[in-house]
């Protein structure tokens, strides 16, 4: 009989790990969008995020200003971008070309997506479908680059969906997709804003028996704001749970509303962390205020991130996570390596 392995015999190795804090952010339409935008930036900054994700508008519009907020990210702060990539209307030529152009500018995480579907539903003859293609087409590009990758590897995240998604049969078809998206290559997967607790739950178990391994990082979205959140239920069929959109309702003022909110979020974030979450991706909508909130009351387990450059772009932080744990977690980290639509969080096939 061979001896245990030294894994075996350290069973709670991975009890150590932190909570990952993600971030989404969209690229300005505007100079004042900008000026907003890199505010909540360097606010976002302080607080050591893991990575940003930086999406841009439906059919790949405004793709070009995303790649110069990327851009800029890697060569003016400490951040670490995530690209949204979508496929749909693109030959596996033309995105070929822009994983090429986001590894040259230095990013090494994909969000691989479908994208919007034409209004009319017909998709260019030649080009991809699914995100399964995205990701496959990803990884062969990166085979063709490991010298420059150094033999390295690219971090490629997916969609997951804790409620139906609007243009599936069942939520176990959500899951054979999920699976599917694995097996072609996906390391990691966020989900689209979920409204009640047991949600995200339900998905971790559902994935975990069909075969799904891969970290699922809950998205949540501060829930401060009830047009928003009706504008959300609208475009994705996930309706807001109804006491909340009651509550901020009757509200009287914004700070009303802000602290509804934020507790609202705090109990899904908490509910997901308790069920197992390895991180939590908050998708701002390029405000910082109410997701510095939602981490001063989530007490997140964090870690400061060693060999951060200094950087004479960054402020000294204005507030900092505490490093007071609700519980113990066994997490794994989302990203094995070193390393939709603007207005709303929606992550598409």
């Amino acid at each position: 009989m061979s001896p245990p392995s030294l894994i075996e015999t350290h069973p709670n190795l991975s009890d150590a790990a932190p909570v990952a804090l993600s971030y989404e952010l969209f690229p300005p339409r505007s100079p004042a969008a900008a000026e907003t935008l890199w505010t909540t930036i360097r606010e976002l900054e302080t607080t050591e995020p893991d990575y940003v994700s930086v999406t841009y508008g439906a059919s790949g519009s405004n793709r070009d200003t995303a790649v110069e907020l990327i851009n800029r990210l890697l060569l003016e702060t400490t951040l670490r971008p995530l690209a949204h990539l979508t496929c749909v209307g693109n030959t596996p030529q033309e995105l070929a070309g822009i994983i090429g152009q986001l590894l040259d500018t230095g990013v090494r995480g994909i969000l691989a997506l479908r994208g919007d579907l034409p209004a009319d539903g017909q998709v260019t003859d030649g080009s991809l479908r699914y995100a399964q293609d995205l990701i496959e087409l990803i990884r062969r590009v990166e085979q063709r680059r490991s010298a420059l990758l150094c033999a390295g590897k690219i971090a490629v995240g997916v969609a997951a969906y804790p409620a139906r998604h609007p243009e599936s049969p069942s939520e176990e078809h959500d899951v054979e997709v999920l699976l599917a998206k694995q097996r072609s290559g996906a390391d990691f997967a966020i989900t689209q804003v979920f409204f009640h607790a047991d949600q995200y739950a339900d998905l971790l178990t559902r994935a975990r028996r069909a075969g799904v391994t891969i970290p699922i990082i809950p998205g949540v979205m501060p829930l401060t704001s009830l047009r928003r959140l009706n504008r959300l239920g609208e475009l994705t069929g996930v309706e807001p749970a109804p006491e909340l959109t009651a509550k901020l309702a009757a509200a009287d003022t914004d700070l009303e509303r802000l602290h509804i909110g934020v507790d609202a979020t705090v109990d899904l974030s908490n509910a997901a962390l308790d069920a197992g979450a390895p991180g939590i991706h908050i998708y701002t909508f390029n405000e910082h205020q109410s997701a510095l909130e939602v981490l001063d009351k989530l007490a997140l387990p964090r870690r400061g991130r060693a060999g951060v450059r200094p950087a004479s772009t960054v402020r000294p932080p204005a507030r900092r996570l505490t490093q007071h744990t609700r519980r113990p977690r066994s997490l794994t980290p989302p990203w094995s390596g070193s390393s939709a639509l603007p207005s709303f969080p929606l992550c598409l096939r």
